[in-house]
């Protein structure tokens, strides 16, 4: 029988270059584990055909976008090809709330506002190529970009990679597998930290 101590959730961050496997170690944890859940930005875009409110994202006028900016209803957002992306504040903090930890597929910039915005909530961990060559080989099979793009797309991987140091953990993805572990203990270890436990004090007074 196992001990059920109430805890805060937490926010994971996940952030590599393209091409590192982020994406795909993604996946395979919230596969993995019931007590996570992605996080859902909102976007000025238009919605896809393929695409569902609120699963996908939440589809929001620039208006109410900037209006959002404006009230603080965001953790963190950014534009991306003309369009704005931001992470709504309260679906989160309500996950957090409730013990549910919350998964983030975002890059350094985000990653920034997040931790100036909720640093004891924040865990977050940079996904490293093995080697210079093996990412530029990963962005060659998946895209079938020409030369020109695969130099840009490399280029501004250098630039991402530079701020590992800011990251509160760092793993090689050499072998998908393993890299997958170590997430895993990182996301253990985590959610046993004391300032998580919001049950432990009347537990541990129950025991004296």
């Amino acid at each position: 029988m196992s001990t059920n101590i109430p805890r805060r959730g937490l926010m994971l961050v996940l952030s590599s270059p393209s091409g590192a496997g982020k994406t795909t170690l993604s996946r395979g944890l919230l596969a993995s584990d019931s007590n996570i859940m992605l996080s859902v930005s909102a976007t000025t875009r238009k919605k896809r055909p393929n695409e569902s409110e609120g699963r996908d994202y939440f589809f929001v006028s620039r208006d109410g976008f900037d209006a959002a900016i404006e009230a603080g209803e965001f953790l963190e957002y950014a534009t991306v090809f003309d369009h704005l992306y931001g992470t709504p504040k309260k679906p989160v903090m309500d996950a957090l709330a409730a013990g549910q930890d919350v998964l983030f597929d975002i890059d350094w910039q985000g990653t920034q506002q997040l931790k100036e915005r909720a640093r004891e909530d924040l865990v977050s961990v940079f996904v490293l190529p093995p080697t210079h060559d093996e990412l530029e080989r990963r962005l060659r099979i998946r895209a079938q970009d020409s030369d020109d793009v695969v130099r840009k797309r490399m280029s501004k991987a250098a630039d991402e990679i530079s701020h590992w140091p800011e990251y509160d953990y760092v793993i090689v993805n050499d072998d998908l597998a393993i890299a997958q572990e170590k997430i895993k203990a990182i996301l253990d270890a985590e959610r046993l930290r004391l300032t998580r436990q919001v049950g432990l004090s009347d537990f541990v007074r129950r025991l004296t």
